[in-house]
């Protein structure tokens, strides 16, 4: 079977779906108009088709033509709460978009179950395509893992893959992944100090909240470089930061939210611990409360070695030599496909897709309002799931038993 060749013949119509996707992002676990679109593109394909019951999620088994095992394809499908300024034709004016370029990985997956779909009888196993939503943050794949994912095709996967395209960083068309860690795992830590409040004039009088925080902030950062070995970095990063109504009121309160990142569970068992005590160290020293929670949110992202490998010949062999470059660091961002990893081994892969003619180590990043991705992509990246998932299938020692 050629899927390349086919892929490419869905062009016209990835195109379509893609552009379709962007004019209408949704948010979170509930994406019915987005849950509609692709439930109308598997209509009439030889699939198992199942909902969610508490989220917008779809599962799909494709039953191929000979017994053996099953292989998972992911796909999310929400945007981001981003006011969109690309200037695109087919640009989102509701105050959400796709910046991620999840409605890539959507039609990408649609795309693979059509050319699969085509091939059924010569796939010694089944697929199992997962069109997630939630993934910024809703942790949409713990809630499908919780409803039966994992068990949809009746044999739990031997394998699992999900392709992530990027806008900048990587040339356009090339794939990339790695064994082991590839991604961080994401953490949020918030902090209300309580002081009391008084005249601005007279700080000795009052116990300033905000200064406390501040000092928390730069201690913060100061206690990670010093405690963490710069080859199982942490990052942290505060993105809000909030206190006082009035240049000459001391408030009572001052709040702070940062997000961390390690790259180990050992880091991110530590962090969680030390992030609190120094808060509260610092909180004792300047004679104010303070309320410090460490959330984690989605653990790191481990690839399986020898899927990851696996990955780099099929790559190789179906699109060329030059189209997959090895990756050589784990990436800070962060993703609940992660789960899906603990559970079976498999590979998150990344696909360059930074506009045509743009310089890739220049265009605006993933989540930005001005990022663009380039559809020439869809073809390769739609090939690139079916290849793998047929691969993988004709691979395994059971599918020929």
């Amino acid at each position: 079977m050629n899927l390349r060749d086919d892929a490419r013949a869905l062009s016209d119509d990835l195109v379509r779906l893609r552009r379709a996707l962007h004019r209408t992002p949704e948010l979170g676990l509930d994406l019915p108009r987005t849950q509609e679109a692709v439930l109308a593109e598997l209509d009439g394909l030889p699939l198992e088709v199942s909902t969610g019951d508490g989220l917008s999620s779809v599962t799909a088994v494709l039953r191929g033509g000979r017994p053996g095992p099953t292989v998972l394809l992911r796909g999310d499908m929400d945007a981001l709460p981003v006011a969109e300024r690309t200037g695109l034709d087919f640009a989102a004016d509701n105050g959400r978009m796709h910046a991620c370029g999840h409605d890539l990985h959507t039609t990408m997956l649609t795309g693979a179950a059509k050319l699969l779909s085509a091939h059924r009888d010569r796939l010694a196993g089944d697929v199992l395509f997962m069109f997630q939503p939630g993934e910024e943050g809703f942790d949409g794949a713990r809630h499908m893992l919780a409803e039966g994912l994992l068990d949809a095709a009746g044999e739990r996967p031997v394998a699992a893959y999900a392709i992530h395209v990027l806008s900048a960083g990587l040339p356009s068309g090339v794939f990339r992944t790695r064994g082991g860690t590839a991604m961080a795992a994401s953490n949020v830590l918030r902090v209300t100090v309580r002081g009391e409040g008084g005249h601005g004039s007279m700080p000795y009088r009052a116990k300033d909240p905000v200064q406390a925080a501040c000092a928390m902030v730069t201690a913060l950062q100061a206690w990670i470089t010093r405690t963490f070995d710069v080859f199982d970095p942490v990052v942290l990063t505060v993105g809000t930061f909030h206190a006082g109504t009035q240049t000459n009121v001391i408030p009572e309160t001052a709040e702070f939210q940062a997000t961390v990142r390690s790259f180990s569970p050992t880091a991110q068992a530590r962090v969680k611990d030390g992030t609190v005590e120094v808060c509260r160290g610092i909180a004792a020293a300047y004679g104010v409360g303070v309320e410090a929670e460490f959330t984690a949110l989605y653990p790191v992202t481990v690839n399986d070695d020898g899927e990851a490998a696996f990955v780099a010949d099929a790559v190789r062999e179906a699109l060329g030599e030059e189209r997959f470059a090895p990756q050589q660091q784990p990436l800070p961002g962060s993703e609940d496909f992660s789960r899906v990893l603990a559970e079976v081994p498999g590979a998150m892969i990344f696909l360059g897709a930074p506009p045509a003619g743009a310089d890739h180590e220049r265009s605006p990043n993933n989540h930005s309002p001005l990022a663009e991705f380039d559809d020439a992509v869809l073809a390769d990246g739609t090939a690139a799931y079916a290849e793998l998932a047929a691969r993988r299938l004709a691979a395994t020692p059971t599918a020929s038993a």
